[in-house]
């Protein structure tokens, strides 16, 4: 047949949500952005019967169809525009069996819509362990739908599913409460005024701009004057609806669930009590951080130096068979180099993924969230906060636009002001050559290394950093404002081996390819600037030849002598002098300087910049990290990475703001150029103090 139709996927948060998306649709997947929006939009395609295709969309978790964060407000948007293209034919509606009568809620409001619904019932493999039995043909009965028992861990009941969704023209778009029975001469008034409207879909209209503010509908765009009731009114009027739903989910449940708590074996309480405690929940918190920062290190390093040696031999190889010119140089000394300063920390930054996902996928990061919002409240944020401040640790820019379930603005904009100090997964790159030049590999108690150790406390170290800037701005920023914290603990789950390798490919790829693309086209430019230059540039070997007359020198040391002179005379070098006095007290050179101000742009720039500009004219078949080691201060004679420039250097890119997708993303969530610019003044200031103090007294 080769039809497609257009599938919504929609759920409470932590029902398995994500898995039944991953178990639908495979690798056929794509993730960007809702048009004009920072709300992140996952969708894919699953091959149904006869040909049948589905566009399947994942839509943010919702409680229920009354908005109060920008992510909920997407789900309903979409759900009251039939123009839009990803209006859903069906709707599946995910639920989780251990909390099925909250579910039931959004189920109920959705199916009210006349959108046709099946209720998909995750989690299905805990049914006997916790002594849950369902009668599901009753509750089809009664709930006029079809209904899928499936389990995304054991990966049970997709067929069903997958039949269900190709035969959605036979179910019942018949609704679950009547809207008009909750205020009957409200809702007589509304028929009258728009006849030729659906009821219930008038009212969630209403109550969007009540919740949201008013809001561009188009068609419906009149609703927005139509203020026959108070919002005090229209707000009572909402929860009526909601203990009217309720109710009737009740009475459905009372007659088709059973749940014998006597024979349910509660693992989840006795772990809680235990990952959750005062004392050992930090203990034991910050013992995994440790292993993961460690197994970053150990784990890695073989896969790491392989890729650094053949990155080195590749450049030397195209060398090798491309005709000499400037355009072999180009890729051989620009390209290959830049590229290669990126791609050496995919082991790293998927083992990074890898252990997020895990903890995620486990239950276990909704209960550091619990756990770290007790020490939140002093520092004026709450566990809300923490959210963004963890998945920061990824990448700072969806950890800011996951401060949009902060009904708060003071704290939304505190967090978005302070998550760049966590330490995202661009300033590993950094850290760990950095790391790995100055700080020596030995281990401590015989199991943990120096290196591991210092990378756990650069992150602690931007933890800190963050929640200490947190509580200066509370006390400085004067706007009032209330919240409160509400977190669902999930289910402790085993994690689904399909769901982190999805995680983890499609978070590297994304990293690799968001940064290759600035590193290519800087490493381009930086070899252009590194490889012509003005004045005694043009006259390197005459100005050489001079220089070591009655020197005896092999034609490699004098080739090396000629290169060295290119670089300093180049229009990079003219650049890098000319800043050098502003980064020589933090002992850098103008190489580093150059590559400071070139990452810029992205953290991760720095090594490919240093990759780039170490390699402009040599010949050697060496590692980028032997080349960094081996380059010594003219002056001093000393190596440029030592001790104290290396905690220098590290300490800098803790605190620096060196992002502009970040700062863009910044300005986006807080329509000004304020904050943004503060953030970049003051994290830069803070960031060149700070390394500034470690150097001189290091030194």
């Amino acid at each position: 047949m080769g039809r497609q139709i257009n599938v919504a996927l929609l759920g409470n948060p932590n029902t398995g949500k994500t898995s039944v998306f991953n178990r639908l649709t495979g690798l056929n997947q794509k993730v960007g952005n809702y048009p004009g929006i920072t709300v992140e939009k996952k969708e894919g395609v699953c091959t149904l019967e006869r040909g049948l295709k589905a566009h399947i969309l994942d839509l943010p978790g919702t409680y229920s169809l009354n908005a109060s964060s920008l992510d909920e407000n997407v789900v309903i948007e979409l759900l009251l525009n039939k123009n839009d293209k990803d209006f859903p034919d069906v709707a599946i509606v995910v639920a989780d069996v251990e909390n099925l009568k909250r579910n039931l809620l959004l189920f109920t409001q959705i199916k009210d819509l006349g959108i046709p619904t099946i209720l998909a019932i995750n989690m299905a493999d805990r049914m006997k362990r916790k002594a849950i039995s369902l009668d599901i043909e009753q509750l089809e009965e009664k709930l006029e739908t079809k209904i899928a028992l499936i389990s995304s861990r054991k990966n049970e009941g997709f067929e069903t599913l997958k039949q269900y969704i190709t035969q959605y023209a036979s179910l019942s778009v018949k609704p679950c409460v009547n809207a008009s029975s909750i205020a009957p001469e409200y809702f007589n008034r509304l028929e009258k005024a728009f006849p030729d409207q659906d009821l219930y879909k008038l009212w969630l209209v209403i109550t969007q701009d009540v919740n949201f503010g008013v809001l561009e509908r188009g068609a419906l765009k009149g609703i927005a004057t139509f203020q026959t009731e108070s919002t005090s009114n229209l707000k009572r009027l909402q929860q009526k609806e909601t203990i009217a739903r309720y109710q009737f989910i009740n009475e459905v449940l009372k007659e088709t669930l059973a749940i014998d708590t006597e024979n349910a074996k509660d693992f989840r309480s006795r772990m809680d009590r235990i990952l959750t405690h005062r004392i050992w929940g930090y203990i034991i918190f910050f013992g995994i951080l440790l292993l993961i920062f460690q197994a970053i290190f150990d784990w890695s390093s073989y896969p790491m130096d392989f890729i650094d040696s053949t990155f080195a031999a590749f450049s030397e190889w195209t060398k090798a068979i491309m005709p000499p010119g400037d355009f072999t140089n180009l890729i051989a000394e620009g390209i290959i180099p830049g590229l290669g300063g990126i791609v050496i920390f995919i082991p790293q930054i998927a083992f990074l993924f890898l252990f997020i996902s895990i903890l995620e996928e486990t239950g276990y990061m909704s209960r550091v969230v619990f756990l770290m919002d007790r020490s939140m409240r002093r520092f004026g944020l709450s566990g809300k906060s923490v959210v963004p401040l963890v998945s920061g640790t990824a990448c700072a820019i969806p950890a800011i636009m996951a401060t949009r379930n902060i009904e708060s603005w003071k704290e939304r904009l505190i967090t978005i002001l302070v998550t760049p100090f966590t330490t995202c997964s661009a300033r590993l790159p950094v850290y760990l050559i950095i790391i790995a030049l100055v700080i020596p590999e030995q281990r401590v108690l015989g199991i943990f290394s120096l290196q591991g150790l210092t990378l756990m406390f650069l992150y602690l170290l931007g933890f800190g950093a963050a929640i200490f800037s947190a509580w200066l701005l509370d006390k400085v920023l004067k706007i009032r404002s209330k919240s409160f914290f509400v977190i669902e603990m999930p289910n402790y789950k085993v994690p689904i081996l399909k769901n982190v390798m999805i995680t983890v490919v499609e978070k590297t790829k994304s990293f690799v390819w968001g940064a290759g693309k600035i590193i290519l086209a800087i490493s381009i430019i930086l070899w252009v600037l590194a490889s012509y230059g003005p004045g005694d540039f043009n006259r390197a070997e005459e100005i050489i030849a001079q220089q070591t007359v009655g020197q005896q020198l092999s034609e490699t040391e004098l080739e090396t002598k000629i290169a060295s002179f290119k670089l300093e005379n180049s229009y990079v070098g003219h650049m890098g002098k000319f800043i050098e006095p502003a980064v020589r007290p933090l002992g850098y050179d103008w190489k580093i300087g150059i590559a400071i101000v070139s990452s810029f742009a992205a953290r991760e720039v720095f090594v490919g910049t240093l990759a780039t500009i170490y390699s402009v004219g040599s010949e050697e078949e060496e590692t980028i990290r032997n080349r960094m080691a081996a380059e010594v201060n003219p002056v001093l004679g000393t190596p440029i990475f030592n001790f104290a420039s290396g905690i220098s250097l590290l300490l800098f890119y803790a605190f620096a703001m060196q992002c502009m997708s970040t700062l863009a993303i910044v300005r986006r969530e807080t329509n000004s150029w304020k904050w943004p610019l503060w953030q970049l003044f003051a994290m830069s200031a803070i960031a060149y103090i700070v390394a500034l103090a470690a150097y001189q007294f290091l030194k």
